[in-house]
């Protein structure tokens, strides 16, 4: 043991941020106890997954994501439906990984980045830098001494007691100002902090925490040089926890969605798969503008029901049927 400790500050604003979290946390997991959930982790997956990804350039949508998901077609550069896959396969991995276990971690690489780059799960030979835009905003250090930090970043993972809202994002700063690999560091960083508090509570497998970071990309940017800047990750650890908290908020009231008595009608006539036409005709609904704004839109949105050709929403092809809900047993939680 090295007895190295990452620079960091437990600001005031950390120590509010984690007692927010804590409380928002004990609603959404009672909310989530009462079996309402399945809906949920679904759509939130899929968030996850499409938001990660997006931060690293990828332009696959929610409902592209979707359709990956359920093995459907889809049409797009094949890369980014590589990552995509990969991505949904680590996430789904999740469970079968050990936070502190460097090895894990390397294993976890090599499932995120499989058939994109040569040597997936190995440490980085070359110097790199974290780009923003054309600009470099950050020089990792060389790759001989990429080893010794992650066992110094392992050890301190391991052994110092820190809480995991402040652990985890503290873990993944350094993940980042280390940048161990030559590619895939970012959205493996920010898998690593998902796996950190999962292990916590495991309401954090399934919030969009990914997500909410690309909604504030340009703030994760500029926490982490701010960080680097004054050498204490603080500020990273303040804009992680405020993506955290906001995740929580806004998943917070889907867990037990209100289906308004349209969207209810709409599930209760749409049997296999149908087109508008069909379904307004088994509606009673003239109006298309209606039947969109107040019937069709609010399902989908609300992930009740899915398109067939999600690549073309407009397609004159385009049917609807209900989304698939997994089954309990297929989630180790």
């Amino acid at each position: 043991m090295t007895g190295y400790v990452p620079p960091y500050s437990r600001t005031s604003k950390v120590v509010t941020l984690v007692a927010e979290i804590a409380e928002q946390l004990g609603r959404t997991r009672a909310a989530a106890e009462l079996g309402t959930d399945l809906q949920l982790r679904r759509l939130n997956r899929i968030r996850t997954v499409q938001g990660s990804l997006a931060i690293e350039g990828n332009s696959l949508t929610e409902e592209q994501v979707t359709a990956i998901l359920n093995g459907k077609h889809v049409i797009a550069p094949p890369r980014e439906l590589q990552e995509v896959r990969n991505a949904l396969t680590a996430y789904e991995r999740l469970p079968d990984w050990n936070s502190s276990n460097e090895a894990d971690l390397l294993m976890a690489h090599g499932v995120l980045m499989a058939g994109l780059m040569e040597r997936p799960g190995s440490y980085r030979t070359g110097g790199v830098g974290v780009m923003l835009g054309k600009d470099v905003v950050h020089i990792a250090p060389s790759a001989k001494r990429v080893p010794a930090l992650m066992q110094q970043l392992f050890d301190w993972l391991r052994l110092s007691g820190e809480h995991p809202l402040i652990a985890s994002s503290v873990f993944h700063y350094e993940f980042e100002f280390i940048h161990p690999f030559a590619d895939g560091n970012g959205r493996l960083g920010r898998l690593w902090q998902t796996l950190i508090l999962s292990e916590w509570q495991q309401t954090f497998a399934w919030l969009p925490i990914e997500s909410m970071v690309h909604k504030q990309q340009a703030g994760y940017y500029e926490a982490f040089a701010r960080s680097t800047e004054i050498s204490d990750c603080g500020p990273f650890i303040e804009f992680m926890l405020g993506c955290v908290r906001q995740a929580i908020v806004d998943s917070t009231p889907q867990v037990t969605p209100q289906v308004t008595p349209q969207v209810s009608a709409l599930l209760n006539v749409l049997q296999g798969e149908l087109n508008r036409k069909e379904l307004q005709d088994a509606l009673g609904l003239a109006d298309r503008e209606n039947f969109r704004k107040n019937y069709l839109v609010p399902a989908l949105e609300a992930g009740l029901i899915e398109m067939t050709i999600p690549d073309k929403p407009n397609s004159r092809m385009q049917r609807y049927r209900r989304t698939p809900v997994p089954a309990a047993d297929d989630h180790r939680q």
